[in-house]
């Protein structure tokens, strides 16, 4: 059997300079599966085989696409760092999406993120995701819909992730002066510590 050129193989796969719409696509593409996280443009042009110069092109492109109001996203870049974002007149309407359920008794995942973050905080995404095992990027935006968590500045680490505090609302709302009033930090996957760690 002869032997596979893996090169070869990258190189047929990577989308050649002049086919625009499918670089533009695959790095759409990316846009999403990379979340809260970005991407940088060395990451998309080592990823996608072209060069920087060319990624950054293809930026602009999406980003002029998505400057049209019939998009509710955009793309912002911080520090080089690409990313969706909602427009400002989202804002309000997701706020009310996730206040729907305001009234209702937070989640077992909910009360594990507020734990995390208040014990741990300034705290970032991974850094949360590293703690519980599982994603946190909903949940953290719920979390701030409910004004129970905030951004509060960014961390040195590559990328400059966001770091997450809790807010006024969350000591008032578990009736706290302090946060050295918080219990003993449970072991998480534990469902009855969990469970409660916070009890409104």
């Amino acid at each position: 059997m002869s032997e596979v050129n893996t090169e070869e193989i990258v190189q047929t796969e990577a989308p050649a300079e002049g086919q625009e719409d499918q670089a533009t696509a695959i790095l759409e593409g990316l846009l999403f599966l990379v979340g809260d996280d970005g991407i940088t443009a060395a990451q998309a042009a080592q990823t996608m085989d072209i060069s920087e110069d060319r990624v950054r092109e293809l930026f602009d492109q999406l980003q002029q696409k998505y400057l049209d109001d019939a998009h509710g996203i955009e793309i912002a870049d911080y520090g080089g760092v690409y990313r969706f974002l909602s427009k400002a007149f989202v804002h309000d309407y997701a706020k009310k999406l996730f206040q729907l359920g305001k009234s209702s008794t937070l989640s077992q995942a909910a009360l594990e993120t507020l734990a995390i973050i208040a014990y741990k905080q300034p705290i970032t995404r991974v850094e949360i995701e590293e703690i519980r095992g599982v994603g946190a990027d909903v949940m953290l935006r719920k979390l701030m819909a409910r004004d129970l968590i905030r951004e509060t500045g960014r961390s040195d680490a590559p990328g400059r992730p966001i770091l997450y505090e809790v807010t006024e609302e969350f000591m008032n709302s578990f009736k706290l002066m302090s946060l050295d009033e918080l219990p003993e930090l449970p072991t998480f996957g534990d469902e009855e510590e969990s469970d409660n760690l916070f009890r409104q």
